[in-house]
Formats: C-alpha cells, sequence, structure tokens
C-alpha cells in the first residue's frame, strides 16, 4: 500500500485519530524543496479551501510538483463556486430521485455528510458515491429537499474539526477504505460531425485574436470540411451541437470561459484551451513551482506571504518584479525599486492573494514568443517592450494602454536554445495551444511564462506561415475529433 500523508493546518491539533498517517503542515508543504515520496498519496483537510488560500495552493502546487493530492485545485473551485457546479447537479438529483423512490419518500432531514464517497445512510450510498465521483473532496455535505422527485439545494465542504464524534468516525472508517481502493475514471463520449465553435467577445478591448483572424478561420474552415462558427457566453446551452470549442476570449478561472471549458470535457468535446490549461496557466505561483520541479531555466523567483518580504528582498535583490498569481496581460505585476515601495505593493496584493510571486528584474529589449501545439513550435515573434516602460503592454491609469512592436520569424530562425527552453515549459502543461515568453539574456534562456490563450492576430502570428498557421489550427482540431 502507497504512502497516505495528511497536508492539514496544525499536525498538533488533529480532530481525528491520524496515528497510521503522515502529517505535514500546508506551510510546511509549500516551502518543502525535496518531493514527498513517489508513490505517496496527498490528502488536504485544510480547514480553507477557498479559491488562493492556503488549501488551494497545496493543491496546485502538487500539481506542479506531479504530486498526487485529493482534492486537486481544479476540484475546490468546482465545489467552490455554485454556478460552475450546478451543471453536476443532474446527476445528483437523479440519485436521490432514486432513493426516494426505494425509501418510499422517506430519508433522514438532516445534511448528508460524504466522506470519501461513503455515508452513513445505507439508501444514500449510490448519492453518496455520485458526488464524491463529481466533487472529489475528502469530505462534503449536501442538502437535500424530499418534495416530489427529490432535489439537491446545495453542496458544501465541511471543515473536519467541525465534526461530530459520530461524523469522525465515519470520516476515519472511510479513509482507511480509500487508502486501500484506486481511484475511478470516467468514460469520454464520442463526437459525430466537424463543427468548430469558437467562443469570443465583440467587445472584448484586448481579444487574443482579432476579427481579421476569427475571419480567416471561419474562411478556411471548409476547405478542411470543418464548419466554424462564433460563439458567444449566452450560447453555453448549445454548446453540445458543435464537435469541438476553440476559446479565443482572455481566460480566467472565476469567469464562463472556465465553465465553458469544463462543459466541453463532460460533453467529451476537445478544447482549446481545456480547462486544466486554463488552471495551470492562470496561476503564476503554479507556473513558478512547475518551472522549478522540471528544472526550466526562468528568472529566479520567491513565493512569498507577508513574513517573507525582507527574505525576498535580501535574496533578489532590487529592482525585484511583484506578481499577483493569477494576473493577465501585464496587470497585477509591478516593480519595486526599494524595500519600502516592494512593502507597499506587497502588502496591497496580500490582501488579494494569501501568497504573491517576487522575482529577479531581468532587463531585456523584447520578449520572444514561442507559440507552441500539441508538443510542435508554431510560430517564433519579438514583442518589444513598450516605448519607455519595462513591460509589453503598458496600462494607464485611465484605462487606456500602450503596446510595443512586434516581429515574427520563422521558427528555425528563433535562437534553438529560447525554442528548446519554451518547448520545456510548456511540455508538463499539456498537449495543448500556448505561448511561452521566454528572456534571452547573456545567463541563456529564462522562461517568464507559458500562456494559454495565446495572442493569434492576423498580420502578426501568421506574418510568415500565413494562412497555413490557422489551417493548422484546424487539422489539429480535427485530429483531435478524429482520435475520439
Amino acid at each position: 500500500m502507497s504512502e497516505m500523508i495528511l497536508i492539514v493546518d496544525d499536525p498538533k491539533r488533529v480532530p481525528i485519530d491520524a496515528g497510521a498517517y503522515k502529517l505535514m503542515s500546508a506551510r510546511d508543504y509549500i516551502a518543502r524543496a525535496k518531493p514527498v515520496p513517489k508513490r505517496a498519496r496527498l490528502i488536504n483537510l485544510c480547514a480553507d479551501t477557498r479559491y488562493l488560500g492556503l488549501a488551494y495552493y497545496c493543491s496546485l502546487m502538487a500539481e506542479a510538483r506531479g504530486e498526487r493530492m485529493l482534492p486537486s485545485a481544479e476540484a475546490m473551485l468546482w465545489v467552490g463556486w455554485k454556478r460552475i457546479y450546478a451543471r453536476a447537479l443532474g446527476d445528483l438529483d437523479a440519485a436521490l430521485a432514486r432513493a426516494l423512490r426505494k425509501t418510499k419518500g422517506v430519508l433522514p432531514a438532516e445534511p448528508l455528510l460524504v466522506c470519501f464517497g461513503a455515508c452513513a445512510e445505507p439508501a444514500l450510498a449510490e448519492l453518496a458515491r455520485a458526488a464524491f465521483d463529481a466533487f472529489r473532496c475528502p469530505i462534503l455535505s449536501i442538502r437535500y429537499s424530499t418534495d416530489g422527485d427529490g432535489k439537491i439545494l446545495d453542496v458544501d465542504v465541511p471543515k473536519l474539526k467541525k465534526l461530530g464524534a459520530e461524523e469522525s468516525a465515519l470520516f476515519e472508517r472511510a479513509l482507511a477504505d480509500y487508502s486501500r481502493r484506486a481511484r475511478p475514471t470516467r468514460a469520454a463520449s464520442q463526437p459525430a460531425r466537424y463543427a468548430l465553435a469558437i467562443l469570443h467577445d465583440p467587445k472584448e478591448e484586448m481579444p487574443p485574436s482579432n476579427d481579421r483572424a476569427l475571419k480567416k478561420l471561419m474562411k478556411l474552415g471548409p476547405t478542411l470540411g470543418m464548419r466554424v462558427e462564433l460563439i458567444t457566453h449566452k450560447d453555453l446551452p448549445r454548446l453540445a451541437e458543435y464537435d469541438a470549442l476553440f476559446i479565443r476570449e482572455t481566460t480566467n478561472l472565476d469567469h464562463h470561459t472556465y465553465r465553458f471549458a469544463k462543459r466541453a470535457v463532460a460533453e467529451g468535446m476537445p478544447c482549446i484551451d481545456d480547462a486544466t490549461s486554463i488552471l495551470r496557466c492562470c496561476n503564476k505561483v503554479y507556473l513558478a513551482e512547475l518551472f522549478r520541479a522540471h528544472n526550466v531555466p526562468a528568472p529566479a523567483t520567491r513565493v512569498i506571504d507577508r513574513g517573507g518580504i525582507a527574505a525576498a528582498a535580501e535574496a533578489l535583490g532590487f529592482p525585484v518584479i511583484l506578481k499577483i498569481p493569477d494576473s493577465s496581460f501585464s496587470r497585477g505585476v509591478k516593480k519595486a525599486r526599494t524595500l519600502e515601495e516592494m512593502r507597499e505593493i506587497a502588502t496591497a496584493m496580500l490582501k488579494e492573494s494569501d501568497v504573491i510571486l517576487a522575482q529577479e528584474y531581468v532587463e531585456t529589449e523584447y520578449d520572444w514568443r514561442i507559440g507552441i501545439l500539441n508538443g510542435v513550435p508554431l510560430y517564433a515573434s519579438k514583442y518589444y517592450m513598450a516605448k519607455g516602460h519595462w513591460q509589453i503592454v503598458k496600462h494607464e491609469a485611465d484605462g487606456a494602454h500602450d503596446e510595443g512592436t512586434f516581429e515574427t520569424v520563422s521558427v528555425e530562425e528563433a535562437p534553438p536554445n529560447i525554442v528548446d527552453a519554451a518547448l520545456a515549459a510548456a511540455r508538463p502543461i499539456g498537449t495543448g495551444l500556448y505561448g511561452v515568453d521566454v528572456k534571452q539574456t547573456p545567463r541563456g534562456p529564462m522562461v517568464v511564462e507559458v500562456n494559454d490563450n495565446p495572442n493569434l492576430d492576423a498580420g502578426v502570428e501568421d506574418k510568415v506561415l500565413k494562412d497555413e498557421l490557422w489551417r493548422t489550427i484546424l487539422r489539429d482540431f480535427i485530429r483531435r475529433i478524429e482520435a475520439r
């Protein structure tokens, strides 16, 4: 049996009999430099499962390190944002209805506690297993109505320390059982015809693809036997009409783009960006840990909380770059020139996230952007810094922005070590479409970040390949559809 490690807030104050398991605090896990044993299984039992809380970062870092932790960061988002998980309640409603029929409408009125798919009520065992399969959290509390066919009212994650004696005993039995059994897998469905939906926002100020690019895809799709249509956030209910989804709108986790990606997975549809890539690329803390775990060359980086500001300043020097984990388009990225300025910026950022990034400042005239699709370099562009600024995009206080110029070359013309570094950074993310930003320095290439949803503008990224760039993307969607 593989080793089981429980990640907790305080190993000295665990409200269950955990004698058979190794305990580790959340902060120790985040700061841990060495990986846990290869076959170890991690259970995250921290009380605060909110987005950007310590529990969330433990699961996020476990994924970056290639370690198995339950629940995943994605599962925390899934159960925490009720508007995202509403789709999953249909299966739970059906299981509840079957339980009501079997018991002739007689079920306990209290919320149902589910621990690793187990519960204390035999009539609701099917519902408990379905809830665990849907949400993949160690502890769940399900409120339901027994009126008519029954209805799931809410799914929540209760705190371990709040469980009563009988509930704690149930949790201990379920944990022991879970440690002995394998995790279930899910089946995927087969799409039938070739129709590509492109999710876009016609009003977005800085979209990842301009109108000319979208028109190119719509024009070239039929030449490859694929119907290409534009959809917006209002079209989620009809997503199943298509065979694949291409998200050409700026992605975020607390956003309809992520819900579209999750729905695409549920419908068995190929999707770029897929939900896992969005989750991984949207958070710079995850990327920093991923780069460290996979020896990807990158600027020196520290993950800091309120107590780590001075140590990071001493280690990294000035100026230093501070980043909110889920910022995009240069937003939430600040440069501090002094310790006083660093404290001021970091304090403000830490009101939004329990931890932030401090990174050494590496000055370059431009960043390389290597576009990668399914593990293969697609294009190479130089993005120059905005005039008089240290970033590619300069945001003004009035909401306006200024961007630097660009230069696109063939992948063969890009420095090989830059391309190799980009491939090394994208490989552990997945097989989607990524834009990897790499700085060319006297110390060698340094990967800044991996972007899901990279810019694909007609006249910029297609400057070398022309229509072949768009055909390559469309052919990859066809390949993915046929593979299913």
